[in-house]
């Protein structure tokens, strides 16, 4: 973030006020073939990321979890089962394309009553302190606009002996694939959002969010500032994914 309070939109510079607009815009293009894009852009591999993800949560029954950015309810329907009936997922985005659309989805699956939906900034989070004891975050965290806020609020929300987990791309270390990766994030994924949704440009920016978001040591350093402990990432797949744990003691 520049100190002429702008920030990056992908490789843009815009206002502040503007990136949680234009953000909008994008989800809102992409929300009903969201789930599918993923299958396609990751081969299915968002889908094992995504279940390391909620083994790294340590959830047992009867926790209460936060679902940030929840979007189409992936994080969440992985958790139910092991939270039990006692405990409750609250599925949480900025984007009512989203959330109605994982609402929509959790309900199909036969488990939409065992979760809560809130429309909610996950800078400005609508609930108490100390009201959870998990929070998950799953590819959502580079969309923020003012990330340090996002942390701090996750960390607010933890009661003493909770953990924040977040699931989010991060940067290729194999020298050797970087130029392959380059080649299908900037030229593959636009054409596939153009055939698929009829939006190149969402897609192109979503590259180019990734190539923008902070590498690993980078966010485990953010999360100790906002005041997490023993803070630790697991690189995924070469460095194209990763994830993050802190805890709140």
């Amino acid at each position: 973030m520049s100190e002429d309070k702008t920030t990056h939109f992908g490789y843009r510079e815009v206002p502040l006020e503007e990136k949680a607009e234009r953000v909008a815009s994008v989800f809102d293009s992409v929300a009903d073939r969201y789930d599918l894009m993923n299958d396609l852009m990751s081969g299915g591999m968002h889908r094992l990321w995504k279940r390391q993800a909620i083994h790294h949560a340590k959830l047992r029954p009867g926790l209460q979890m936060l679902d940030l950015a929840g979007g189409t309810g992936d994080l969440a329907s992985l958790a139910m089962p092991a939270l039990g009936a006692d405990g409750q997922v609250v599925v949480s985005d900025i984007n009512l394309s989203m959330l109605a659309r994982g609402r929509d989805r959790l309900i199909d699956q036969g488990v939409g009553a065992q979760a809560a939906y809130v429309l909610a900034d996950a800078e400005e989070l609508p609930f108490p302190d100390a009201s959870f004891d998990r929070v998950a975050m799953g590819f959502g965290l580079r969309n923020v606009t003012r990330k340090e806020n996002a942390l701090a609020e996750m960390r607010r929300i933890l009661r003493p002996g909770g953990q924040a987990v977040i699931l989010e791309f991060s940067h290729v270390y194999v020298p050797a694939l970087r130029p392959l990766y380059d080649l299908y994030s900037f030229r593959l994924m636009p054409m596939m959002g153009k055939l698929v949704v009829n939006d190149a440009e969402s897609y192109r920016y979503l590259a180019e969010s990734i190539r923008m978001h902070p590498e690993a040591s980078t966010l485990k350093g953010m999360m100790e500032d906002a005041g997490f402990e023993d803070c630790d990432y697991t690189l995924l797949t070469a460095g194209v994914a990763a994830i993050h744990t802190g805890w709140a003691y």
